[in-house]
């Protein structure tokens, strides 16, 4: 009987998806659960997994072709069917007595797939993603467990891209150009009895001579490209980010904030805060904090547009961008007026290594009514954020950086962070903006206006 493997059902705002790459292919014995491939959406890779187990009989969608919600991609004949698929060869008769033994069919299987294929670690979708980009081999990355992870890749990817590029370089050394002038000219010197000892640095002599010859080759010949195909999620982010600035009125405000209060507050605190709720105590919390008190004071700034209509929301999604392998997502932390710093800190955190694992479900990328950004973590001393339609506004924070400042007629070296708010003057004035991050700033140096709420 043929089981069919049909796309996972997208969200409404998803019309199309992309396969990245079969892991297995027709004729494989599958096992119920075994992933067979991922596929890309603007927002989140989903991993397609069998539906029961069999073979492989057929794939109707090949890697790197668009799918749609629901749309049948292969099929897989049932244990009953798969038997008479693979009867014709004769080594698959002796295979039959194992399938009345469940326990021994994964050694039966490595009868059948090469051993490699049961020898690879588990690899998930991010790092299936990466290795597919680079065409990495996961045998070929060296790992310290049975599980090859990002840091592995990465670290494999530094290493070998500069070994292909001193391959290339001596590649043109060996020519026959430069050996006859090596019989000529060099034949009645001294250093030819030196040279005749050692016969491959017979040109090195030479380029001392003549270096206008071989040294150009060399240097112009050796100039790598590589030719890569934007991600669905990189295209996406690129529509959604031209799409903003043609249709919003885009324009950023700035102010800059002491930031010693709040850091001497997390340091008073923070092994103690770790102890009691098991997560470490960050600035994103604060900063999530008053931008909430700060909607409040100001509504309009956690508005939408949509058509003539402005949509004010009664409730507070906190988008927090984050930088993925993959690209920019912003996952969002819902209801973050009813949550305490350490409810949204442990949130952030578990969203976080979401995205980095390529896990983040379609609910917890979308909505939103307001995003902060911190480019900070980047070493950003100052920028423009682009808002995230249909949001109105977005919150930039940057890098802490020390700076002379007066206090009380005196001048103080003082941690000083520039924030930076964009938001569409269509429906945002000025002096709104102005007074959010006012409001901002005010919460953040003096940090009991947020238990105050004032």
């Amino acid at each position: 009987m043929a089981i069919e493997v049909k796309v996972p059902v997208l969200a409404e705002s998803v019309a199309e998806a992309s396969l990245l790459k079969w892991h297995k292919k027709v004729g494989d014995k599958v096992s119920r659960g075994d992933s067979l491939i991922d596929i890309e959406t603007d927002k989140v890779t989903l991993e397609v997994a069998a539906p029961n187990d069999g073979i492989l009989s057929e794939i109707l969608k090949q890697d790197g072709e668009e799918v749609k919600s629901n749309e049948v991609i292969a099929r897989i004949e049932t244990e009953a069917s798969a038997a008479k698929i693979s009867a014709p060869p004769p080594a698959e008769k002796p295979a039959d007595k194992p399938e009345h033994k469940p326990a021994q069919k994964p050694e039966q299987q490595n009868l059948i797939e090469p051993v490699p294929k049961k020898d690879e670690p588990k690899l998930s979708p991010a790092v299936r993603n990466l290795l597919h980009e680079h065409n990495i081999d996961p045998k070929a990355v060296k790992t310290d467990g049975d599980r090859v992870t990002k840091e592995d890749v990465l670290k494999h990817i530094g290493q070998t891209v500069p070994a292909e590029v001193q391959k290339k370089e001596p590649e043109p050394t060996p020519a026959p150009k430069p050996a006859p002038v090596t019989e000529s000219k060099p034949a009645p010197t001294a250093p030819v009895a030196e040279v005749k000892t050692e016969p491959k640095p017979e040109p090195a002599p030479v380029s001392a001579a003549q270096p206008a010859t071989p040294a150009p080759s060399v240097k112009t010949d050796v100039r790598p490209e590589q030719r890569t195909p934007m991600t669905r999620l990189r295209k996406r982010v690129a529509e959604r980010l031209l799409s903003a600035q043609h249709e919003n009125a885009i324009l950023t405000t700035f102010n800059e904030v002491n930031m010693q209060p709040v850091i001497e507050l997390r340091n008073r605190y923070k092994d103690e805060f770790e102890k009691a709720h098991g997560v470490k105590l960050g600035f994103m919390s604060f900063f999530t904090k008053a931008a909430v008190e700060a909607l409040k004071k100001f509504p309009v700034i956690n508005a939408s547009v949509d058509g003539d209509d402005i949509i004010y929301h009664g409730y507070f999604d906190i988008g927090i961008a984050v930088s993925s392998p993959r690209g920019l997502v912003v996952p969002i932390v819902r209801d973050a007026d009813t949550m305490s710093l350490a409810a949204i800190e442990t949130k952030i955190r578990e969203l976080g290594e979401k995205s980095r694992d390529s896990k983040l479900t379609m609910d917890e990328l979308t909505g939103g009514t307001f995003t902060i950004t911190n480019g900070g973590v980047f070493g950003s001393m100052l920028s423009t954020p682009i808002i995230n339609p249909p949001q109105s506004a977005i919150l930039g924070m940057h890098k802490m950086q020390d700076r002379p400042v007066a206090e009380n007629g005196q001048v103080v070296i003082r941690p000083i962070m520039y924030l930076a708010l964009s938001y569409d003057h269509r429906i945002i004035d000025g002096r709104e903006a102005v007074q959010f991050l006012v409001a901002i700033k005010e919460q953040i140096e003096d940090p009991t206006r947020l238990l105050l709420q004032v």
